[in-house]
């Protein structure tokens, strides 16, 4: 299989699904995601600085 035709199945099979939709699925609400992702790195972060102090 030539890269070329790998190619063009994955536009083909990337064009088929989702239209219509927008790419969104209807239960992820952005501000949550968003809110809980810069959570998570805040939250890794802390860690972080607290294993990298100088003593």
């Amino acid at each position: 299989m030539s890269f070329h035709s790998t190619a063009v199945q994955l536009v083909t099979v990337a064009s088929e699904g989702g239209e219509g939709h927008g790419g969104n699925h209807d239960s992820l609400n952005p501000l949550a995601v968003g809110l809980s992702a810069f959570i998570i790195l805040m939250l890794l972060l802390w860690i972080t600085t607290r294993f990298n102090r100088d003593r």
